[in-house]
């Protein structure tokens, strides 16, 4: 989608902004045609194109008040320069700003990368034939597995986050979110408490410390053209931590004949072609040499997580905190039960 041309890229000061490219990114010549790129958890992301045709991304965060770790340009910044060597396939870090003065907050550019992502059924029925998903599907935990397999010490990234009891953590953090969001949600659930409960009760043993991702999906890969992940983005919630949780999480959406709730049609992996779940799990665990016996407790905390983040947007609708407009709250109430429901029965498999 173009931006209205009469108002200019929402968030920039082109001047400003072209001048400061010139002065600090090599190979972009302005002025650039500004292009907007969908998705990238609202933050302002444009392609730009040069005066020879050259193309880069530039982003920065929304405009308003943001939460204090939220839309964090310098995380993503810190990790695409830090993995651009790797065998982890991210866009080319090209320069950094960290002077709000030249368009109100810190943003940076970015090589432009051949290649989309997949958000819905329609995207992945257009862009990717159904002979090649198979294929794309292995790249998607091919990448997974490569970007566990980097020591983040190694590469300048062992003060990304606390090392430590990943899964405590976050398991405290988002029961906080629960708890606190029961009044205004008007609604509760005994099994959120159960099952962090067991989670607690149950943690496994984490292992080295490894960069995850926080949100890995066909929605922050781009597929390129040969139907390979040709990038991964939107870092800005990366952090140090227990891999099998990522990889528990980047699996939640793909089929699998023995769940009892088939994907939602409208899901990116939901089209013929791809392999099962459990095929990509066996693929990561070929490539890593990681022990997934316990992968049962990780898709059941992810799927408490769900539960917990889906609950506290709900409460927020319920709070006229957000607008409601073509929102179904009842679905969403009834996606807070669903997840509780695959949670519990993932760790009912945790032997």
């Amino acid at each position: 989608m173009k931006h209205d041309e009469n108002k200019g890229p929402e968030g920039y000061r082109v001047d400003a902004v072209e001048a400061w490219i010139r002065e600090n990114v090599d190979g972009l010549t302005p002025p650039f045609r500004w292009t907007r790129l969908e998705g990238g958890h609202s933050n302002l992301t444009y392609r730009l194109d040069d005066v020879a045709g050259r193309l880069a991304v530039i982003r920065r965060p929304p405009q308003g008040q943001l939460l204090p770790k939220a839309h964090d340009m310098s995380r993503e910044w810190a990790l695409i320069s830090a993995l651009g060597p790797t065998a982890v396939p991210v866009p080319r870090a090209l320069g950094f700003c960290e002077s709000p003065a030249v368009t109100g907050a810190w943003f940076y550019v970015m090589g432009h990368v051949e290649g989309y992502p997949l958000y819905s059924s329609d995207h992945t029925e257009r862009l990717v034939p159904e002979a090649q998903r198979q294929k794309m599907a292995m790249s998607f935990i091919d990448v997974l597995a490569d970007l566990h397999a980097v020591d983040p010490d190694e590469v300048g990234l062992g003060q990304l986050g606390k090392k430590e009891n990943y899964v405590g953590r976050q398991l405290n953090t988002w029961y906080r979110s629960w708890t606190s969001s029961i009044e205004p949600a008007g609604y509760d659930d005994p099994r959120a408490h159960e099952i962090r409960e067991f989670l607690l009760a149950n943690i496994p043993d984490q292992g080295p410390a490894r960069v995850v991702h926080g949100d890995y999906g066909l929605h922050n890969c781009l597929v390129g053209p040969d139907c390979t992940i040709a990038a991964v983005v939107d870092w800005e919630i990366s952090t140090l931590g227990d891999p099998l949780a990522d990889l528990a999480y980047a699996l939640n959406p793909w089929p699998d004949p023995a769940d009892d709730e088939p994907v939602l049609p409208e899901a990116a992996t939901a089209p013929p072609g791809f392999p099962r779940r459990s095929e990509l799990a066996a693929r990561y665990a070929e490539r890593t040499g990681r022990d997934l016996s316990r992968l049962d407790y990780y898709v059941g905390f992810n799927r408490w997580k769900s539960a917990c983040i889906i609950h506290g947007v709900y409460a927020r609708y319920c709070e006229g905190k957000k607008s409601t407009e073509g929102i179904d709250l009842v679905e969403m109430r009834e996606r807070i039960d669903r997840s509780l429901t695959q949670s519990e029965q993932a760790v009912g498999r945790v032997g």
